[in-house]
């Protein structure tokens, strides 16, 4: 058994059950092996939102940009989470209170058409700032940990061992539109004029296959996309659990073998929605509903939601 005390309520609470103030208690209580400290990561506070990104501006590459020069429409195609990068400082006069500044950076991909003919794909960056606040408690004791990780200190990070950390969950944006506009057209582009690459990290810039470029463009191309996040602040803390036993796997792993490599062909169902589409109807319900739907739902649908 654990060194780590807890209270155990069982009887107390049949005694309460036997006088009828509880009558739940005691066939909800399991009995569990122990109680144990886990050191793990507590949620303190976090939000969610989802933004629409109007017009901003992609970066190409040195070939994509020559490619857009010569275009006369561009539609994107697709648009991919990169990274999120964060910084956490604390709120002046709101103990416990912090500013979550996020620099999301996308991989945007883009059809271009110059002429008759398949249109030409291009890659380039675009990127977005955002700024939250969230709580995440005070704490004063530094943690460190004995993992090594070369270069893993960091001059400006060494003053904030004791903050929480932001944890940001993304999924794939949508995209919205795409336009092409000439560089010469000041009330468009003046506004990103400022960017500087050098504020792209490497880590980020390796992604594409060539180097990105700005100025001397002759078009740029502006996108909108929509995305949805949740953002948490998180400490890390030791808390104290029941545990029942090791979670130890009781099903054995099944695969194919070289006497007989059909056997797992054998247990896979015939894919029959992949020659037969599934209906609408298929993927409309309470939960998802559908975006196109001009219409006012009724107040109660089939499915009793409101």
């Amino acid at each position: 058994m654990s060194d780590y005390r807890y209270n155990n309520r069982s009887d107390e609470c049949c005694a309460e059950t036997a006088s009828g103030n509880n009558s739940n208690c005691c066939s909800n209580n399991t009995n569990f092996r122990e109680a144990v400290c886990i050191h793990t990561d507590k949620i303190y506070d976090s939000c969610r939102d989802k933004d629409c990104l109007e017009n901003i501006r992609v970066y190409l590459t040195a070939c994509g940009q020559e490619v857009i020069d010569r275009s006369i429409n561009v539609k994107c195609t697709k648009a991919e989470i990169i990274w999120v990068f964060s910084d956490i400082e604390p709120v002046p006069f709101n103990r416990g209170f912090y500013s979550v500044d996020l620099k999301y950076f996308f991989k945007v991909t883009l059809a271009a058409f110059t002429g008759v003919g398949r249109p030409t794909e291009v890659e380039g960056l675009a990127t977005f700032n955002k700024k939250v606040i969230l709580f995440g408690s005070e704490g004063t004791a530094k943690v460190f940990a004995s993992k090594y990780k070369e270069d893993a200190f960091d001059p400006q990070l060494w003053r904030k061992t004791n903050m929480p950390h932001a944890v940001v969950e993304v999924v794939d944006p949508i995209t919205l539109g795409a336009k092409l506009v000439d560089a010469r057209d000041k009330k468009s582009c003046c506004c990103d004029d400022d960017f500087d690459l050098a504020s792209v990290p490497e880590s980020v810039a390796r992604i594409f296959d060539d180097a990105l470029v700005v100025g001397g463009e002759a078009k740029r191309v502006f996108v909108s996309i929509g995305i949805f996040s949740i953002i948490k602040l998180e400490r890390h803390v030791q808390l104290l659990i029941p545990s029942y036993d090791f979670c130890i796997p009781q099903k054995e792993c099944v695969g194919a073998t070289d006497d007989n490599p059909c056997d797992l062909f054998e247990r896979i169902q015939f894919p029959v929605d992949e020659f037969f589409p599934p209906e609408k109807s298929d993927f409309v319900d309470c939960k998802n509903p559908d975006p196109t739907a001009g219409a006012k739902v009724s107040p109660i649908n089939d499915c009793g939601c409101q």
